[in-house]
């Protein structure tokens, strides 16, 4: 039976996390080590998983799942039929593909069988050529099996006419347009890569003596006990053999590091390290900029949990104005316990969040949000807000205007879709219907970011394209399609 997790108003108006990729090799049991980093990594993508593993004896196994790691991955059951000492994972939150109507063959890791063994990946990010590479491929008599762009690198190094695993998966990558930080493995070999540009995250890990483990972020690793090592670097292919020795190739032509700063904002867990820093000091910093930038005459500063709750610590540091948790986050929220009607679909965000009424009565309250997509959302709760006799409501946006779509492994509304690519920031306030409304600048997000002298407008140091609307890697598929970048006047 199909198991999914629920589809839920508050969601609705978020960007979507792009997706999680784990691998572990020289461990016992990896697959039981893979669904811990799995776990860890949940946030990136609640939609399925999958885990693949090899064992000389059962050769290559898997199990792929819709649903959460821990309806999937805990019963003595599943994790019996992957045995093995090496193995990769993937969470998955559909971007390129069939968004909503996945089908269990769109869920990865995904596997090939070659000449010289088999193979499995796990890809994080998007394709931003994949219309035109499945197109090419299946003229030359590929097979798809899935909508995912990811499985372009499959066939890709299936076509590839050297003679190992990671020279065919060089060759494939350098045919590879956009954002792709990718797990793999051979029945010997864990393999991992992070496109020229570093848009997306991915850490190397030791455990034990000889084991190491790939993971998109470092906060999967603390659940294993594992040693963080270090970033892969952009560009970097890693390869590392079951008796634990470890090699490292840049088999692409070197590029500016544009990493996603929506990382830093919203994407990873809080208790991670990026690029050497913690995001959550990153996006507390970001609250004492947006203080320093908008500040505003009130009496509490409010985060709208979870993922406020940084940004409005650091405000009320900065402005001196008290801090407290006006609105209350269910966290045993999971699926609707009674069949979602009309007018449950109407209670919309009270399902998940709820006003603390005793502490915002007749106060004016600063609310500290991530980011503001489509709106609907915000305006839900400014209402409970004020229904709760709050006497102000001034919104503080922890990141600039998001207006434009990402191509890099965001699913992100259309643009026609963002608020903020259809009004400017007054006309958003009087849309919202709040006291007032300020945003974040670029300059100041990226010296929260730790760039002290801000954003390097001939050479920016992140990629902020939804921000922007300057893309690192054009978006070839969707120019071919007519989308409009950003003219070079605006």
């Amino acid at each position: 039976m199909r198991t999914m997790p629920p589809s839920h108003p508050f969601d609705d108006d978020k960007l979507k996390e792009e997706c999680g990729v784990f691998g572990a090799v020289g461990v016992t049991d990896a697959a039981s080590f893979i669904a811990l980093g799995l776990h860890a990594l949940q946030h990136r993508g609640q939609e399925a998983g999958g885990i693949v593993t090899y064992d000389p004896e059962a050769n290559f196994q898997s199990a792929r799942r819709f649903g959460y790691v821990r309806d999937n991955f805990t019963s003595q059951k599943v994790m019996e039929t992957l045995p093995g000492s090496i193995g990769i994972g993937h969470v998955r939150y559909s971007t390129a593909g069939s968004k909503g109507t996945t089908a269990i063959r769109d869920v990865q890791p995904f596997f090939g069988e070659f000449a010289m063994g088999g193979a499995a990946i796990a890809h994080n990010g998007n394709i931003t050529n994949a219309d035109s590479l499945r197109r090419e491929l299946i003229e030359r008599g590929s097979i798809f099996q899935s909508s995912s762009d990811s499985e372009c690198i499959i066939h890709l190094m299936a076509r590839s006419l050297q003679r190992n695993i990671p020279e065919r998966m060089k060759d494939a990558l350098r045919r590879v347009e956009g954002a792709f930080s990718v797990v793999a493995m051979t029945r010997t070999k864990l393999i991992g890569v992070r496109d020229p540009r570093g848009v997306r995250p991915l850490v190397l890990g030791k455990i034990g003596e000889k084991g190491y483990v790939l993971s998109s972020e470092t906060c999967a690793l603390d659940i294993i006990g594992a040693e963080f090592v270090r970033e892969i670097e952009p560009g970097e292919m890693v390869v590392i053999s079951d008796d634990g020795k470890l090699t490292s190739s840049k088999p692409f032509e070197q590029q500016a590091s544009r990493f996603c700063i929506f990382e830093h904002v919203y994407f990873s867990r809080p208790d991670s390290i990026l690029e050497g820093r913690s995001v959550y000091e990153t996006r507390r910093q970001i609250g004492v900029e947006l203080a320093k930038e908008a500040p505003v005459e009130a009496d509490l500063v409010c985060p709208v949990p979870d993922s406020g709750t940084p940004a409005a610590i650091g405000f009320a540091h900065e402005s001196g104005i008290p801090y407290g948790m006006g609105i209350i986050r269910n966290q045993y929220m999971g699926r609707t316990f009674i069949e979602p009607s009309e007018q449950i679909r109407n209670m919309g965000v009270r399902l998940k969040l709820n006003v603390n009424r005793a502490l915002i009565r007749d106060k004016r309250i600063i609310l500290v949000d991530d980011s503001v997509v489509r709106g609907t959302t915000s305006r839900k709760i400014k209402d409970m807000l004020l229904d709760a006799g709050a006497a102000e409501v001034h919104f503080r946006i922890a990141s600039p205007p998001t207006m434009w779509p990402c191509f890099y492994g965001v699913d992100t509304p259309d643009r026609d879709k963002l608020l903020a690519a259809q009004m400017t920031v007054e006309e958003m306030r009087q849309h919202l219907d709040v006291d007032s409304l300020q945003f974040i600048s670029l300059d100041g997000l990226y010296r929260a970011a730790g760039v002290a002298e801000g954003r390097n407008n001939a050479k920016p140091q992140y990629c902020d394209a939804c921000f922007s609307g300057e893309y690192p890697v054009a978006p070839t598929d969707m120019l071919a399609k007519g989308f409009e970048l950003k003219p070079a006047a605006e």
